[in-house]
């Protein structure tokens, strides 16, 4: 059926006919590896321009929904969605909800740490011994005598990526991509000049050795006590950021 935005901005009409495609495979009537029409039979069908369609199909592209095979077999196909693809997109997403919407401190530690939670009694479970050996590893690496702060910030969110892959379940890995990679750096951001790391690190080994001895209560409680260390910290630092001002 044809479908005409003859009422839409110019600006809109290439969001709209990606959105309208999009909708198509999302709900399966355009399939994994099937070809899309071409740029001039879908420009005939939606009633706009090639150039439009064009501008539709870099934003399906960019977002991973389709790829273009050039030649005579070439054209625009509907690309199968990983999850390890789409870490990213959920993780830009993430980051910039939060720095756009100004969300404060205790809300996104409150949700980072109540998503990561309910990932650990199946992690302690189903992890397997390279996700043990992942958080043993960045639990070394932080020890380290003169590693920088980016290097142990950055240890510190591969050890909570470890934990969450060890439920070994795609979806909440994928959901709680944003949660870790773009909330744990920014309570890092905040905390790190304040936290003591050898109490980041002793908290880390006993979650590690609780997910290791598949103790999902001991392993809750210390990532709950870790979240309340957490928050106390991004509360002194407010407070001696405050009577500096004062």
């Amino acid at each position: 059926m044809t479908q005409t935005y003859i009422l839409s901005s110019d600006g809109e009409l290439p969001l709209r006919i990606a959105s309208s495609l999009r909708d198509a495979i999302v709900e399966g009537r355009l399939l994994v590896d099937q070809r899309l029409p071409s740029e001039q039979e879908l420009a005939e069908q939606f009633g706009v321009s090639r150039p439009t369609v064009r501008e539709a199909l870099k934003r399906l592209a960019a977002q991973n929904l389709i790829r273009t095979q050039r030649g005579a077999t070439g054209g625009a196909f509907v690309n199968r969605l990983s999850f390890e693809e789409a870490y990213s997109q959920q993780i830009t997403t993430s980051t910039l909800l939060l720095s756009m919407n100004e969300i404060d401190f205790e809300t996104a530690c409150e949700a980072r740490y109540a998503l990561e939670r309910a990932c650990v009694p199946l992690a302690a479970q189903r992890r397997s011994a390279d996700h043990l050996a992942t958080m043993r590893a960045e639990i070394h690496r932080q020890s380290q005598p003169g590693l920088s702060d980016e290097s142990f910030c950055a240890s510190d969110v591969a050890f909570h990526r470890a934990l969450v892959d060890g439920a070994c379940n795609p979806v909440l890995s994928y959901q709680l991509a944003g949660a870790v990679e773009a909330m744990q750096p920014l309570m890092n951001m905040i905390t790190f000049s304040a936290r003591s790391r050898e109490k980041i690190i002793a908290f880390h080994a006993a979650i590690a050795d609780a997910i290791e001895q598949r103790n999902s209560g001991t392993a809750e409680e210390t990532l709950g006590a870790l979240a309340s260390y957490t928050i106390d910290l991004a509360a002194n630092v407010r407070a001696r950021r405050k009577d500096k001002k004062a």
